[in-house]
């Protein structure tokens, strides 16, 4: 094989094994930490008493925090994972898809 087609076969199998959110994988933890802490929050709420409807507007928020992070992600696996399959051809596409589609089903019940 020559270095044209080991190149090619690396990218390949790198390209594979990267998921969408990999570019942003520092912001979406940064994210993820700010959750942790409205999290935490509201937690501390509980503990002392706050008034309900004020601890109710913190789990709002955090819940949207939450679903924006999830449609990122979501965005994301359509654009690179999903894409890649479907232009690669073959059951891997139509899988994808599926798995997809099963997670858009999850996100719109939650």
């Amino acid at each position: 094989m020559d270095d044209a087609a080991l190149d090619t076969t690396a990218e390949t199998q790198a390209h594979e094994h990267h998921h969408g959110y990999m570019t942003q994988k520092d912001k979406y933890l940064s994210r993820l930490r700010r959750i942790e802490g409205q999290a935490r929050g509201i937690h501390r709420m509980v503990d002392e008493d706050t008034y309900c409807i004020d601890i109710l507007t913190q789990i709002s928020a955090t819940t949207a925090a939450l679903e924006n992070v999830a449609m990122a992600l979501l965005e994301d696996h359509l654009r690179h994972c999903v894409a890649d399959a479907v232009a690669a051809g073959g059951d891997e596409g139509e899988a994808k898809l599926q798995e997809a589609t099963a997670a858009i089903r999850r996100l719109v019940k939650s």
